[in-house]
């Protein structure tokens, strides 16, 4: 079989991507993606606007000139009309005015100056994200807030961990995370960025969009649907304050008053009792065991490295086994995590290697539909295949590979399931070690961490980090199962390829052991 790489590109902030059926797989995946097209876009967009203001002021100058001349003209004219007009220059030119100057005034005033943004505009409106987009970066943004604990205020304002610039949010803007939350049924995150938009607008901030009265109807909901009485209660009394002669609004605190009285006995009695009533307050869907370690370890917490542990994992150079190519320049190598054993390998592509995989990739870039490395509840990415052939760098990173970790990388396939009998209908066995390797830097955020034995790797441009996914038995070592953390600040791009347990019969011997 001849060497091949077949590469999927993908920009995302999470995510183990799919594999080639029957090549090697690569995949490279980053966060700002087409996102960075889009910047383009809009200031192309925005240059075009501006040509378009230009020529309506140069048209409107023009047209102000004439006027000028005109009343400077006809104000002196009719103060002797007679006598004006008796000189016949002045009758001439009056009658060729009035046939003609008025009609090419006219065709100025109708000339239509937005033709050329128009077409632009619509040329690139088929680019354009759509309500989808909106409703999953919002989504997003959501979930950068609760992996990261971040109140709605550091991320309105903008100051946010690692940013070394400042963008913030109107009070339109957490108006419309909270109308997204709210039509999720997400009454937790309405809450949470309507009581942000009610700060904003008693701040003073003005909306175009929005008034207190329609906040606060939102967040007397969301605490109703959460079963938070008080919190509801307090709302409509703040509701009330605005409109004192709204008589349903009236009603409506008093009917809260009595269900919270009544609530507040039944609680007073189970506690009587030595029971203790259950509180229903919290983000749904996500308050699982299994989420809460991959967010405390994406926020570095929960890492369960002891120092004795730590004092055992150490940096070398490495050339594996006196390999031809790596005795003389061995790589260096970096232990992360001692069991499993995950390494790194620093300085495994140059800079001009990785600029050369974004180049191949970044004009196939497309959506992916695909939801990777478990934990991941929604994201926006795009995905992009790439083979060996394409250029000499991605069959050189390729051949890096196979040389540094000694395994055969001939191959692969696109299944991202994990039922046997796929697996061996393919011929190529279950996925037997993974490479990743972090072609950027990221200044916030973007962790790859194992949820099961606490552990998180940072990424690092330019290294990348190995493991084995099976013991040497053939058995599943489900500690290496991993989920990528989103990205806080900057892009993160990631070259992502799983090894198959085809070829390796001479390279990594079978053992009857479950060890690493």
């Amino acid at each position: 079989m001849s060497k091949k790489l077949k590469c999927r590109i993908q920009c995302t902030s999470v995510g183990v991507l799919n594999e080639s059926k029957s090549e090697l797989n690569q995949c490279f995946w980053c966060f700002s993606g087409q996102m960075t097209d889009l910047l383009f876009m809009e200031k192309d967009l925005v240059s075009s606007l501006k040509d378009y203001i230009r020529a309506e002021e140069h048209k409107l100058e023009q047209i102000k000139k004439w006027a000028d001349r005109l009343d400077v003209l006809s104000s002196a004219a009719t103060q002797d009309p007679e006598g004006f007009l008796g000189h016949p220059v002045n009758a001439f030119k009056l009658i060729k005015r009035l046939n003609t100057e008025w009609r090419e005034l006219e065709r100025l005033v109708l000339r239509n100056m937005s033709g050329a943004f128009i077409s632009n505009l619509t040329i690139q409106r088929k680019n354009f994200p759509n309500d989808d987009d909106q409703t999953g970066a919002a989504k997003a943004m959501m979930r950068l807030q609760d992996t990261y604990q971040l109140d709605t205020n550091i991320i309105s304002t903008g100051e946010l961990p690692g940013s070394s610039s400042v963008a913030s949010l109107t009070v339109d803007d957490c108006y419309d995370l909270g109308k997204v939350a709210y039509s999720e049924a997400d009454y937790y995150h309405t809450e949470l960025w309507m009581v942000q938009t009610l700060k904003q607008l008693d701040q003073g901030e003005t909306s175009n969009l929005v008034d207190a009265i329609t906040v606060l109807d939102y967040l007397i909901d969301s605490a109703y649907q959460q079963g938070e009485l008080e919190r509801e209660l307090n709302f409509t009394k703040r509701l009330l304050e605005l409109d004192p002669t709204d008589q349903q609004v009236n009603w409506e605190m008093k009917d809260i008053e009595y269900e919270l009285f009544n609530q507040k006995k039944v609680e007073a009695t189970e506690e009587a009792e030595g029971r203790q009533r259950r509180k229903s307050r919290g983000r749904p869907d996500d308050d699982l065991f299994h989420m809460r370690k991959y967010e405390q370890l994406c926020r570095g917490e929960g890492i369960r490295m002891t120092p004795r542990r730590q004092s055992r994992l150490f940096c070398r150079y490495y050339n594996n086994n006196r390999h031809p190519r790596y005795v003389i320049g061995p790589v260096r190598q970096e232990d992360e995590w001692d069991h499993p054993r995950i390494v790194r390998y620093h300085n495994i592509v140059s800079d001009k290697e990785m600029e050369k995989v974004k180049e191949l990739a970044k004009p196939r870039l497309h959506r992916s539909e695909v939801v990777g490395e478990e934990t991941v509840h929604f994201r926006i990415s795009q995905s992009a295949f790439l083979r060996a052939y394409e250029d000499p760098v991605v069959d050189k990173i390729n051949q890096r590979i196979e040389d540094i970790t000694g395994l055969d990388i001939t191959t692969a396939d696109d299944l991202q399931k994990d039922e046997p009998e796929e697996f061996e209908e393919l011929g190529s066995g279950n996925r037997i070690a993974t490479w990743l390797l972090y072609m950027s830097d990221v200044p916030a955020g973007g962790a790859t961490v194992f949820t099961e034995v606490g552990a998180a790797v940072q990424p690092i441009k330019g290294t990348a980090v190995f493991w084995y996914n099976l013991f040497p038995s053939g058995e599943g070592d489900y500690r290496t199962e991993h989920a990528a953390c989103p990205v806080l600040v900057g892009s993160k791009w990631v070259s992502n390829k799983w090894i198959r347990e085809r070829g390796q019969e001479f390279r990594r011997h079978c053992g009857l052991q479950e060890t690493d």
